[in-house]
């Protein structure tokens, strides 16, 4: 392994079913779970309806412990893995590309405008007992449009979704009183997340988005209270502390992963990000 992997839609049905199918989405309902416990990232958006048992996330370096009933929405560009914490779980997931949703969607920042897909710190909603009924109800309406032919399926499915994301997010915001974020922002970040291991030039992003480097700076600035550098530098760093979790890998492997250009320039760059060598941060974790 040389890179944290990044898993097809068509790799997450092989896990649950051996039938072909080529739509841009996937739903199913498990007792069990394929469990993969190594970092990986996914192409696909996915929302999963946690009804029974309990599960163990891990996106980035931050370890979660999910109890029933909970929904977890997780976008794309997570690192994320998990592993069993109850004999008996009962879940259901849909999973679907981005470009699935989007279609005929004027915007195309609509769901990078949801943070809890990409924030690790918004994944889980633990539902409460008046709200459980209402998820229930909306997952079941996906299972049922998904398991028949329908001309329209494809439609309503993402009518489904848009009614089941405003749910969510109309939740978090009854637990926080926080602005809406600057469109500019939030295209970056996502433009960030996939481009920091190849691209570290704030100049870059600014180019990207068709602004001058100084309004990105002042626009990310004024949303998160870093400057570009520091969004582009803390994403390099997250990315080697994941794959220094890996004692597969050596320094030198992950310095080359990470486009360095040697390991003595990854590991100053390491030491001054941290206060500590990539060595002493593998050992002491």
């Amino acid at each position: 392994m040389s890179k944290i992997s990044t898993y097809s839609l068509e790799h997450h049905k092989s896990l649950f079913t051996d039938e072909i199918n080529t739509k841009d989405y996937f739903y199913v309902q498990i007792q069990d779970h394929p469990y993969i416990e190594v970092p990986y990232r996914a192409e696909s958006y996915a929302i999963e309806f946690l009804k029974k048992g309990s599960i163990i996330m891990q996106t980035r370096l931050d370890k979660i412990v999910i109890e029933a009933p909970a929904i977890l929405a997780i976008g794309p560009n997570v690192i994320r893995s998990f592993t069993k914490n109850s004999e008996e779980i009962l879940m259901d997931i849909i999973f679907f590309k981005p470009e699935f949703f989007l279609k005929s969607q004027s915007n195309i920042f609509f769901l990078s405008q949801f943070d809890f897909f990409e924030n690790s710190d918004m994944h889980v909603f633990s539902l409460e007992k008046k709200t459980k009924p209402k998820f229930e109800k909306l997952f079941n309406l996906i299972e049922e449009i998904i398991s028949i032919e329908h001309f329209h399926q494809s439609s309503i499915l993402r009518s489904y979704l848009y009614i089941l994301i405003f749910e969510l997010d109309a939740i978090k915001n009854a637990f926080s009183n926080k602005e809406i974020q600057n469109p500019l922002f939030e295209k970056f970040k996502e433009i960030v997340e996939k481009d920091f291991i190849k691209h570290r030039s704030p100049a870059y992003y600014a180019d990207h988005l068709n602004v001058t480097r100084k309004y990105l700076s002042e626009v990310i600035k004024n949303n998160s209270g870093k400057t570009t550098r520091e969004w582009i530098d803390t994403m390099v760093i997250l990315e080697a502390k994941v794959l220094l979790h890996n004692k597969s890998l050596t320094i030198n492997q992950i310095s080359d992963t990470l486009n360095f250009s040697n390991q003595s320039v990854f590991g100053k760059f390491f030491k001054t990000q941290t206060g500590i060598s990539p060595l002493e941060y593998r050992i002491n974790n």
